[in-house]
């Protein structure tokens, strides 16, 4: 996992499957950053294949908690896999969903942070 901070924006890396293994890890990565207003949570899931039900149990709750704290969280590079869960859950329409981290990049830069609804 690798997680990169830079100015407001905070990105998260996970790799291989978002299990119930690869969630715990997720779940332990995010939880060392400590939310401040107006950030940026990118989870970008380029390198993840896979994910089950159990993996979408650290997402929820880190979404409710960027929420809380007034920080917006979005995925980008979502595979068919993954993209397929978010689908079935009916998650797709929960979280903010973007094809690259340019697209994101792009929409902040033309619009101020704002909290995620």
């Amino acid at each position: 996992m690798t997680i990169a901070q830079k100015l407001q924006v905070v990105l998260f890396k996970p790799q291989g499957s978002i299990d119930l293994q690869g969630g715990m890890a997720l779940s332990q990565s995010m939880a060392e950053v400590v939310p401040q207003p107006d950030q940026l949570w990118v989870i970008d899931l380029a390198e993840v294949d896979f994910m089950d039900s159990s993996g979408l149990v650290p997402l929820v709750k880190t979404l409710t908690t960027a929420r809380q704290s007034g920080c917006r969280l979005v995925l980008c590079h979502v595979k068919a896999p993954v993209r397929l869960i978010l689908e079935l859950t009916q998650l797709e329409s929960v979280f903010e969903v973007f094809d690259t981290y340019d697209d994101i990049l792009n929409l902040v830069s033309k619009q101020p942070l704002a909290l995620a609804s």
